[in-house]
């Protein structure tokens, strides 16, 4: 008991101990502590010190990386939630008479799901990623997907629009992504996120 005792008062102490990086880490970290996403209240989060070493390169492939899922997510938390909530396609989804409101919402539609469509679903993610989807290196910031073919009125706005618009894309995606891992999470428990009475 007296050997535990005085191992937790080490372990105490030793995290006031100075650090001797904690300069060079600081300094480092201090170059994307303005980047776009550095809002409050947080400021600039990197808690795994992902990029405490400085490196662009690295930070504008996690930038492109986290909007990327941030966008996956933000069409899956609505797609779950509608479908959660009882909307459903018209019409077949297999020739052998499934209809798509046979298939269940969440995980379960995985299984009931005739596998020869879960393999078109994949294959369509596929060819996005593959073919669309991707920085060709023509973009004006990291996950700008137009790739110099197409506007859609992007470039109508103020650089100060442009600024506003992404950061908020950003912060949407960050908690479309925590959103998205809560819906999962309550599916497992068995808890539905509906508010009362709705359909499900």
């Amino acid at each position: 008991m007296k050997t535990a005792i005085i191992a937790s008062l080490i372990a105490a102490a030793s995290a006031f101990a100075p650090a001797k990086e904690a300069t060079r880490t600081s300094v480092s970290m201090n170059a994307f502590e303005n980047e776009l996403g550095a809002q409050e209240p947080f400021g600039f989060f990197d808690p795994l010190g992902l990029v405490a070493d400085g490196d662009e390169e690295k930070f504008n492939r996690l930038r492109y990386v986290e909007i990327k899922h941030g966008r996956i997510c933000m069409l899956g938390v609505v797609g779950y939630l509608l479908t959660d909530g009882g909307s459903r396609l018209p019409g077949l989804i297999s020739y052998d008479g499934t209809t798509f409101a046979d298939v269940p919402s969440g995980f379960d539609a995985l299984s009931a799901m005739p596998q020869f469509g879960l393999i078109q679903i994949i294959a369509f993610i596929g060819g996005l990623e593959l073919g669309f989807m991707k920085d060709v290196g023509v973009g004006e910031f990291p996950g700008d997907f137009r790739n110099g073919y197409i506007d859609f009125g992007w470039d109508l706005f103020s650089e100060e629009q442009k600024l506003e618009k992404r950061a908020i894309e950003l912060n949407q995606g960050r908690a479309a992504q925590m959103g998205l891992l809560g819906l999962m999470v309550h599916e497992k428990l068995g808890v539905s996120v509906l508010p009362e009475g709705a359909v499900h």
